[in-house]
């Protein structure tokens, strides 16, 4: 059992390290202090980080993205297929999508200047995009355009300038199992749901055994079997029911935090990762797990932290982190090759493209590569 912390919160301040909670990391910008962990920051040590009201979060008119011609080549968090298109989101609210397999790239308008975090596509028209402000953007024409359906109804209320800055809540993953019901996942337990296709978005977070307000970093369906949501400091949390309960893991494989998971496309099993190149893996829907060894082409023990990752329609699993390391596996996850790319580029994911390349996003947007994420693409 852990010792209750009243709000207790992860503060990174060197990629792969944490430090003590502090009531006043509550305050600085927890989505700064992710991409700081997975190294998608300029700066990789501990900086000063004002507060949610000096960034900008703090209600006012949302200010629609900037085009730009290198909206493809800057940060991206998240990439998704809808059909034969290729749907990617991150910094400044930049959505941009590809028809022809990542070698060009749109720019879609979008009404918001904020980061954006993870998309979900649930058919070849409907997606969703989640991140800062708890904002969710929603389109019905597979990407093309985007309307605002949800952001904190706080930064709608009038505050006292004595009061200080919101805790700034980021979305951090969303998932759909139709049309109608989906859901949100982020800073400090927030949990959303939605049964009207997000019309209407519920606050469920209470619904969630979370009492210490641990962060959820990520969300992923497990074949013929539940939810699997994992996050901070270890925390791990499964549904049956795909969402409409959700139960607490105690006996958990480490106590480091957890930024990605998947499927293998397997009933029950579950990939999970994190810090310092933990990966573990189960095959009980996360009642026992067993670690999965990763060494570097030196045969050294794989000590970068990992960010996201995920499973092809064949089975083939990629997953990526700092230093540019990308791990394939072609056996379901029970085994990976590690490589690590000439330009040590910080990478949020990956996704394998149909040409047998693999698209991989990071701090310097989409690039593709060959199917071991280090030769060029064919």
């Amino acid at each position: 059992m852990r010792k209750p912390i009243e709000r207790r919160a992860l503060l990174l301040c060197q990629a792969g390290t944490e430090s003590k909670p502090a009531a006043k990391s509550r305050k600085q910008s927890l989505s700064r202090q992710i991409l700081t962990a997975l190294g998608l920051s300029a700066a990789l040590t501990c900086l000063p980080v004002a507060t949610a009201m000096a960034q900008g979060s703090i209600a006012g008119d949302a200010k629609p993205a900037v085009i730009s011609f290198m909206a493809s080549e800057v940060l991206l968090l998240d990439v998704e297929k809808v059909g034969d298109r290729l749907v990617a989101v991150g910094s400044r609210g930049h959505i941009v999508y590809s028809d022809d397999q990542g070698l060009t790239w749109i720019q879609a308008p979008v009404p918001t200047r904020q980061l954006l975090t993870a998309v979900h596509f649930v058919d070849e028209k409907n997606g969703w995009a989640v991140g800062h402000d708890s904002l969710i953007l929603h389109t019905a024409d597979a990407g093309e355009t985007w309307e605002q359906q949800y952001r904190d109804p706080a930064l709608e209320e009038s505050r006292d300038e004595q009061e200080g800055g919101l805790l700034e809540r980021p979305l951090m993953d969303v998932w759909f199992r139709d049309v109608n019901t989906g859901f949100a996942a982020g800073a400090y337990g927030l949990f959303l749901r939605t049964d009207d296709g997000g019309k209407t978005w519920e606050d469920m977070t209470f619904d969630v055994d979370n009492e210490n307000g641990y962060h959820y970093n990520a969300i992923t369906e497990v074949a013929d079997t539940g939810l699997f949501m994992v996050g901070e400091l270890g925390t791990m949390y499964r549904s049956p029911d795909y969402g409409d309960t959700w139960e607490t893991l105690t006996d958990l494989p480490y106590d480091g935090s957890f930024f990605g998971a998947t499927g293998t496309g397997e009933a029950g099993v579950v990939l999970a990762w994190g810090l310092r190149g933990n990966m573990f893996r189960s095959e009980d829907f996360g009642d026992t797990w067993e670690q999965v060894s990763l060494n570097t082409p030196n045969n050294g023990p794989l000590e970068s932290t990992l960010s996201s990752g995920s499973l092809s329609e064949d089975g083939q699993i990629v997953v990526v982190g700092i230093g540019g390391v990308v791990l394939t596996s072609d056996d379901r996850g029970r085994t990976f090759n590690v490589a690590i790319r000439s330009d040590r580029v910080a990478l949020s994911t990956g996704i394998f493209l149909e040409d047998g390349s693999v698209l991989l996003i990071g701090q310097r947007g989409a690039v593709k590569a060959g199917e071991n994420g280090l030769t060029a693409a064919p």
